[in-house]
């Protein structure tokens, strides 16, 4: 049991794309599932399916192959976790590898990434990075 979910879940899908797999399960939490649903309208990830309802649902996200050019998914990082909440303001919501990357704020409208947040003129907790 883990007291960081969201870590756990970003850790499990860094490692399997390391280790070159095509598909990796998570336990499911709403949360999850709008992480995974912002990860895929970014294009990092394939697509990601609901397992059965019921105890011991999993979430299950496959992952985009390797090309020549390299991963889809570089990198994932967990910003606020909680020993230490991050928030930004909606002026200084934070640009990822100077915009080549993404960062997921949760807002009162839901999860969305940081040019949503901006566009949107919302601040909010910032989840994670990804790149």
């Amino acid at each position: 049991m883990t007291s960081d979910t969201i870590a756990d879940m970003l850790t499990r899908i860094r490692n399997a794309n390391a280790a070159n797999h095509r598909t990796c399960t998570v336990p499911v939490s709403k949360m999850k599932v709008e992480i995974a649903r912002v990860l895929k309208d970014e294009g990092f990830i394939e697509d990601y399916v609901l397992g059965e309802p019921g105890i011991g649902q999993v979430l299950t996200i496959t992952l985009k192959p390797r090309t020549q050019r390299g991963r889809a998914l570089s990198g994932l990082r967990r910003i606020s976790r909680p020993g230490l909440r991050v928030y930004a303001r909606k002026t200084e919501i934070p640009r990822v590898l100077g915009g080549l990357g993404v960062a997921i704020i949760s807002t009162s409208r839901g999860l969305m990434t940081g040019h949503a947040a901006q566009r949107a003129g919302l601040g909010g907790e910032v989840v994670a990075y990804v790149w």
